[in-house]
């Protein structure tokens, strides 16, 4: 059940990688006509987030997968936590409050994955 629970976790939080990673052009093009050097800012930023949610996907079902209690996976496991609540708190003071649904249920999902990660590493 605990690789369940760590494989549900980064497979909630890949999806949500790659779902921010196809929405990049789009959520640019949301902010209308901005300067040249802005639209790559925020293009970067886009990606950036999706890789990192990607790759903490990716960590954590690589480390769920060879041996989930084994000490190294363990802080895995923490890191990955860590960077989700993080990402949780600041998607709760800053998109929360827009209208967009996405932005608004970000909170939750990132909230919910890190549960579900700590659930499966130490329960």
């Amino acid at each position: 059940m605990n690789e369940v629970l760590l494989f549900v976790a980064a497979g909630l939080t890949g999806l949500w990688g790659l779902a921010h990673l196809s929405a990049t052009k789009g959520a640019v093009a949301g902010f209308g006509d901005i300067s040249v050097d802005n639209r790559r800012i925020i293009t970067m930023e886009w990606i950036a987030e999706g890789v990192a949610l990607l790759s903490t996907a990716a960590v954590v079902a690589v480390a769920g997968a060879i041996d989930f209690t084994a000490r190294v996976a363990s802080a895995v496991f923490g890191v990955a936590i860590a960077t989700l609540v993080v990402l949780a708190l600041v998607s709760l003071f800053t998109g929360f409050r827009v209208r967009f649904l996405p932005y608004r249920l970000r909170p939750f999902i990132f909230t919910l994955s890190a549960v579900l990660i700590a659930l499966g590493a130490w329960l």
